[in-house]
């Protein structure tokens, strides 16, 4: 019995540190790629950018305005609402009136075609898209000026489908939102990375997706997505299906992680997982190597306590703490003080076992049930 500990533990220690030196090597070779990038000017074909707003959150105005400065000749920016009421819609009005010179349309979208949300709203917004380039970007992204030279740039390509782009999680001020933009920025970032390097292309964020609309008609519309989950992962799913290719942008944006609250970050998170859950059961049930400190931890622990298993040990504990302070500089954000790094890394775990027990989802205030595959009912007994 011994034995078979020990070997639990070791296996554990390696296949941990193993997949934390890759994600250091990954991610490193994206920010060399990155440094590298450049971009032609040449490329002026118009594009409508569709951004779908729910509700006001810190810094919303912020992120919006740098959609609106871009540094590109012809684009329109389409704010979508749903509600009336909702707070956003102030902001996008005064946005559009803020820069009258600047092709910005507000849409609102009452009506549903199915029960995901944003894409009941993007649904809305296509109709009133002038051009046939698309840019879909979720409200609390925040990008450069050059943004839309490298988006453009890429998307002449006529062998490409759909690009998306790695992103980087900026904390509005509080713990918890500390705690989700180390989410971000050294869990989810770095294992993009890894499938970058190891030739997957099974993302798409929905930081940006761009296409073009004769690709968004091939493959049924906004329609086809109405009732499932992870709509920005099958987005590009059906983009690879028409035999084209999806693609991670050369260039990083940055999303304001505002949560607020413990049970905000946790509800996020949980929905997060459980969509990786249901679209890519294989790559979450795997995904456990990823968890660092509490892994590596374990490991050393059921190998006995021996001088072999401790060594193992610190050496993972410095990849992971290594692997911490190179995303903070490969995404360009402030790293986090040191002890916060284990308290991710369990916070990590107890969200990934929680996220085993249920099908149910919150989302929009919405309470969902997640059937086969990931296709959204409402919750028995629960309101909307």
């Amino acid at each position: 019995m011994n034995f078979i500990f020990s070997f639990m533990g070791y296996t554990l220690l390696l296949i941990s540190g193993g997949y934390l030196l890759t994600a250091l090597i990954a991610q490193k070779t994206f920010w060399y790629r990155s440094r590298r990038s450049t971009f032609s000017e040449t490329c002026k074909n118009p594009v409508s950018i569709l951004k779908p707003l729910y509700r006001d959150h810190p810094h919303l105005e912020s992120c919006l305005r740098t959609f609106c400065t871009l540094d590109y000749p012809v684009y329109q920016v389409i704010f979508g609402i749903q509600d009336p009421n909702d707070p956003a819609r102030e902001i996008a009005e005064r946005l559009r009136d803020e820069y009258p010179n600047r092709d910005i349309q507000v849409v609102i979208t009452t009506h549903s075609i199915g029960l995901n949300p944003k894409i009941n709203n993007l649904a809305g917004m296509l109709a009133a898209a002038d051009h046939d380039w698309l840019v879909i970007s979720d409200s609390d992204i925040r990008v450069d000026q050059d943004y839309l030279n490298h988006i453009a740039t890429r998307l002449a390509d006529p062998n490409l489908g759909l690009l998306t782009c790695l992103y980087a999680g900026l904390p509005s001020s509080g713990w918890w939102n500390r705690l989700g933009a180390l989410f971000i920025n050294d869990w989810f970032a770095p294992s993009v990375c890894v499938a970058w390097a190891l030739q997957s292309r099974a993302f798409a964020f929905g930081s940006t997706l761009a296409l073009r609309r004769g690709t968004l008609d091939r493959i049924g519309g906004f329609e086809i997505l109405a009732n499932t989950l992870a709509d920005d992962y099958r987005l590009g799913e059906r983009v690879r299906k028409l035999g084209l290719n999806v693609e991670l942008s050369d260039i990083s944006v940055e999303t304001i992680v505002s949560e607020g609250t413990f049970g905000a970050l946790w509800m996020h998170e949980l929905r997060w997982l459980r969509t990786i859950r249901f679209v890519n059961p294989l790559g979450f049930a795997f995904s456990w190597v990823t968890l660092g400190v509490p892994i590596i931890l374990i490991g050393a622990i059921l190998t006995g306590g021996s001088a072999l298993a401790w060594w193992g040990f610190l050496v993972a504990l410095g990849c992971r703490l290594v692997l911490h302070y190179q995303s903070a500089h490969v995404l360009g954000v402030k790293p986090e003080p040191i002890w916060l790094v284990p308290v991710r890394d369990f916070l990590m775990l107890g969200v990934w076992l929680t996220s085993l027990m249920s099908r149910r989802v919150v989302w929009h205030d919405q309470y969902l049930q997640v059937q086969a595959g990931d296709l959204l009912d409402e919750h028995p007994g629960e309101s909307k």
